[in-house]
């Protein structure tokens, strides 16, 4: 039989989608599961990007320019320029979600063993990006305790070697909620500078900042302009994550042209997603202003909850719709599994993305999961009560 590749294997499965099957068993066991494991919004997608599905009208569905549609763009850089980006539609290469985004950054602007510096706990697919670029990832610590505040540089200065080539972040974080603030950013903008290294920044919950926070990009900050690049998607900002789109900003125009030959390769963006994302950009503002009201009533409503659990503490996330939190549990990929195997309360359960898979230090968050407050108010309450009498019978309880 011909042998897989060491990358096939090499490959991390996701934390967030690895316990579906079990998941699934539990439903075909008559259970209700309160999926709190995947960022998936209930949130209503707007009306008028949904409107110009309905109303598309073309008769070939044809392949689209590789850095995406001229219309697109030039609409999609007045979002950016109204939020003081100052860029061009020539800055804007579409993606195929943010996730193609990031990976052709990775192989756009590191060599095979060159490294990439990332505060953890970070989105687990970047780990998955990594291995496909063949990059290494070098891990930077952030603790439950502190809310997951950005390292000090004292710390980033430590893992500098001269294979680092970027730094990334995620602002406001998956899966922590962390909203960086002027501070941490013009911290890392003078580490760039001093280092020369890009600064990856993925801003796919830049709608989500709560209690009056501000969102700053390190597009806002001078001399970082050969430096940043920006990760971006509908998916969270418009709760249409099916539409898969995407796009990475750059104002470095020799990375730009890079980054576009890896887009020329796999073709084109979606035609029909431009369309709807395009449409998008006209979404009112109180649409938005509901949503934030919305999130947080749902972030109050589970780190409220959380806290009143005996054992179980979290933070309070300042941005994006998850929160991390420590549980008196042994092991957190067995205690997610085991609550959709084993238990039951009024045959209802949780899903929860165990935290492990979030980290790349080894035995980092084994007592953590991330839980994502994209449900309604109620169901997070009900979700909550299951996962208290959980915790109270668990066989491996650390309390």
């Amino acid at each position: 039989m011909p042998s897989i590749s060491t990358k096939g294997y090499d490959m991390p499965a996701s934390p967030i989608r690895k316990l579906t099957p079990f998941a699934d068993q539990a439903k075909k066991e008559g259970k209700k599961i309160y999926h709190l494991n995947i960022g998936q919004p209930d949130i209503e997608t707007p009306e008028v990007m949904l409107n110009a599905l309905k109303n598309m009208d073309f008769k070939v569905w044809a392949y689209t320019a590789s850095e995406g549609t001229a219309s697109y763009r030039n609409k999609l850089s007045t979002y950016y320029n109204n939020l003081n980006y100052h860029i061009e539609p020539t800055d804007i290469l579409v993606t195929t979600g943010g996730s193609e985004a990031i990976m052709i950054a990775m192989q756009a602007c590191l060599n095979p063993g060159e490294e990439v510096i990332i505060p953890e706990p970070f989105y687990a697919n970047y780990n998955g990006f990594a291995c496909s670029a063949d990059i290494v990832v070098k891990p930077i610590m952030s603790y439950i305790e502190s809310g997951f505040a950005l390292p000090s540089i004292a710390e980033f200065e430590k893992v500098i070697t001269d294979k680092t080539k970027a730094i990334a972040i995620c602002n406001p974080n998956n899966p922590t909620g962390y909203l960086y603030s002027r501070e941490e950013l013009e911290a890392l903008r003078e580490l760039c500078l001093k280092y020369d290294l890009y600064l990856f920044s993925d801003e796919a919950y830049r709608e989500f900042c709560y209690d009056g926070r501000e969102f700053i990009s390190p597009m806002h900050m001078e001399g970082l302009e050969q430096h940043v690049v920006v990760f971006d998607t509908v998916s969270k900002r418009y709760s249409a994550c099916g539409a898969r789109i995407g796009c990475l900003i750059t104002k470095n125009k020799e990375l730009y042209q890079v980054a576009l030959k890896f887009a020329q390769a796999r073709l084109s963006p979606s035609l029909e997603g431009q369309i709807a994302a395009e449409a998008a950009v006209d979404t009112p503002d109180s649409y938005f202003e509901a949503v934030s009201k919305e999130y947080t009533a749902r972030r109050d409503t589970l780190v409220n909850g959380l806290n009143k659990i005996e054992g179980a503490f979290s933070p309070n996330p300042g941005g994006a719709f998850y929160v991390v939190a420590k549980l008196p549990i042994d092991n957190a990929d067995k205690f997610c599994q085991w609550m959709l195997e084993e238990f039951a309360y009024e045959n209802e359960t949780v899903m929860m993305a165990p935290a492990t898979g979030f980290y790349s230090t080894p035995g980092a968050g084994n007592n953590e999961v991330r839980l994502a407050y994209v449900l309604n108010q109620q169901d997070l309450k009900k979700a909550l009560i299951c996962l208290e009498k959980g915790l109270e019978v668990y066989p491996g309880r650390t309390l």
